[in-house]
């Protein structure tokens, strides 16, 4: 499947009576939110992002941090925009996550269209995969990775990715099988439907 196949599978979906909710995760630097933005200006599909649901400091404990997955606020996104999205809500009212402020911004709408990709890492934990329709996995070379993020964060970015994000990321896709889980492959290149 090529990337113009995905987008016809998009819309596809949007032909249907029901939402379906896509679920676009991977590995950082992998090319999650170039690809949702580029499908919603192709298609019209609703983009909805998991970076803005990062833990506030409060919740920044030890214990959660030990979990898999634990450094979003997965609860929080269940419950303001993946349940309202399945139950059939017009939109959904984002609280984004100000990392500068350690604050949530005022809420924002987003429509919800017949078809909404949810993207960013973590998206497909296990407290959040029945939700959704489709699950996507986008992958990318740890040497394609780590020049994306330098050219992007620049080196002291990239050391932090390296020494703090990419092994809770990983430690996350080892602990659910995440990868191997999901319905589609991605990476830049060609899909494989897996299931």
């Amino acid at each position: 499947m090529t990337k113009e196949e995905f987008k016809e599978l998009i819309l596809d979906g949007m032909k249907e009576d029901k939402r379906t909710l896509i679920a676009l995760d991977g590995r950082c630097a992998a090319g999650k939110t170039t690809l949702a933005a580029w499908l919603s200006a192709e298609t019209g599909c609703s983009v909805f992002h998991m970076d803005d649901f990062f833990l506030r400091p409060g919740q920044r404990t030890k214990e959660r941090y030990a979990q898999p997955g634990g450094n979003v606020d997965r609860e929080r996104f269940r419950e303001e925009i993946l349940l309202p999205l399945r139950e059939g809500a017009d939109e959904g009212k984002v609280r984004a996550y100000d990392c500068r402020s350690g604050l949530l911004k005022p809420p924002v709408s987003v429509r919800a269209g017949r078809v909404c990709l949810i993207e960013g890492a973590y998206c497909c934990h296990p407290e959040l995969w029945e939700l959704y329709d489709l699950h996507v996995f986008l992958d990318i070379s740890p040497e394609e990775q780590e020049e994306r993020i330098f050219r992007r964060n620049g080196r002291e970015g990239l050391a932090t990715f390296k020494e703090r994000w990419i092994p809770l990321e990983e430690a996350y896709f080892q602990a659910f099988g995440i990868k191997e889980r999901c319905d589609i492959r991605l990476d830049q290149t060609y899909c494989i439907r897996t299931a």
